[in-house]
């Protein structure tokens, strides 16, 4: 008897699919593209992300990180949207600004926006525009009002660099002349250390968690002019708003739905996405092992260590998000194409 049943447990572990299967990212490698230089903030998110996400997912995989710059990582979003596999093994960090182009109607846009497996963001921020102190430009009405305008860096359409300036050009009735073309935030930086240009517009986490940030407040080489929330930052206190601005001159309402429509980008924050048609599995594993990880102690600590900020949003608001601005009607889509240069 106990031979017939050693015989049949045998037959039962041969026999196809009877065996556990191995996860299905076992002893595979995740990609994570991401689409700025190296050293700038998109890239120490993702880096530190991709230290700790390998945590929550079933076979432990190993991760790499890819940069890819270059047209305000256009490219990148390209190549995750339409070359990459969607088997869950490329994943990138892009600009949350990117939807501008589509709806600009831009040729070299080859994604659709919403239709880009959202993974998650790890962090919301508002913006903020700097001026070198030694400039005449004190105040956004020194901008409105100067005869020859500062010249203002940018990687290209769809960033903060490009975007913020043109925003309040629409809004505030300031002139810019904006320079495209940097490899990335810091080129733009060493510009304006250089004298080339004057002004930057970036991130409010951005300029709070790196050099050379840190050596210009303590120097005061730079001033902030304005910030995009609806309310002052504590660490930005005598800083004013754009919607105190609005207030102020007055901006007609044309004019604050696209504020409202442009400033969608900082609630899409740094965003992790993967190919469209990505399997339902893999979308929960990644979803899953990201959410946790924004939760993670370990990571947690690291990115305070790092003055990160950590104020997390999951895929599924992010779809729903991204589905929501791509999706504006014909006039709000005109003023975008205006704002872009299109």
């Amino acid at each position: 008897m106990r031979r017939i049943t050693l015989a049949f447990l045998i037959i039962l572990l041969l026999r196809p699919g009877l065996q556990a299967q191995a996860p299905f990212y076992q002893g595979k490698t995740i990609t994570i593209v991401v689409g700025t230089t190296s050293g700038v903030a998109y890239d120490i998110y993702a880096r530190l992300i991709a230290q700790f996400i390998v945590k929550y997912i079933p076979g432990n995989p190993n991760t790499i990180v890819q940069n890819m710059p270059g047209a305000g990582s256009m490219i990148a979003a390209n190549y995750v949207y339409g070359v990459s596999k969607p088997d869950g093994l490329t994943i990138a960090s892009i600009n949350p600004a990117l939807y501008f182009n589509q709806l600009a109607g831009r040729k070299e846009v080859q994604y659709d926006w919403a239709k880009f497996t959202w993974i998650g963001s790890s962090d919301r921020s508002e913006h903020l525009l700097y001026m070198r102190a030694d400039t005449p430009f004190k105040t956004i009405q020194d901008v409105r009002k100067a005869s020859e305008p500062p010249k203002c860096g940018a990687t290209g359409a769809g960033t903060t660099g490009h975007y913020m300036p043109k925003l309040l050009e629409e809004t505030l009735g300031t002139k810019f002349n904006i320079v495209a073309g940097y490899p990335g935030g810091g080129d733009i930086d060493l510009a304006v250390e250089r004298g080339e240009i004057q002004c930057r517009a970036l991130t409010i986490g951005a300029f709070f968690a790196r050099e050379p940030y840190h050596t210009w407040r303590k120097t005061g080489f730079a001033r902030i002019l304005i910030q995009t929330g609806r309310k002052r930052e504590p660490i930005l206190p005598d800083v004013p708003t754009l919607y105190e601005l609005m207030n102020e001159y007055k901006t007609p309402e044309t004019a604050r739905r696209l504020a409202t429509v442009v400033l969608a980008s900082g609630d899409l924050g740094r965003p992790i996405v993967a190919p469209p048609a990505l399997p339902l599995d893999r979308t929960k594993i990644l979803r899953e092992a990201f959410n946790r990880t924004m939760s993670d102690p370990e990571f947690l600590a690291e990115a305070k260590k790092k003055k990160l900020d950590v104020d997390p949003t999951s895929g599924e608001e992010l779809e729903a998000l991204a589905k929501e601005v791509i999706a504006q009607p014909p006039d709000v889509i005109e003023r975008m194409k205006k704002l872009l240069g299109k």
